[in-house]
């Protein structure tokens, strides 16, 4: 985690998959594109919040995924939009991942 002054800057992921490329360039503005359709960077919650409202009112018929940090048992957080081929349940405040 990075502090510039009070403000935290914490390390995202975000995984999008069928969505335009239009999408796609649009996060690449603010994140590395490490892999088609796979971002990560460094950004604040404000710009997290944003760049997630920006991707529900874009995605059309894909699916979007992010991770991020926060303060539980595992350490972060899931968040999905769409029907992604690979979903995130939560049993009893922990994360796993269900395939089809």
């Amino acid at each position: 985690m990075v502090k510039i002054g009070e403000m935290r800057i914490k390390m995202i992921v975000i995984i999008l998959e069928n969505v335009r490329t239009n999408v796609r360039g649009e996060l690449s503005r603010w994140l590395f594109e490490v892999k088609a359709g796979i971002f990560t960077g460094k950004v604040s919650a404000l710009v997290r919040s944003e760049l997630w409202l920006l991707i529900g009112q874009k995605l059309g018929k894909g699916s979007a995924m992010m991770l991020y940090p926060t303060n539980n048992d595992q350490g972060f957080t899931v968040l999905t939009l769409g029907n992604p081929s690979r979903a995130m349940v939560d049993i009893e405040g922990l994360f796993l991942v269900k395939v089809g």
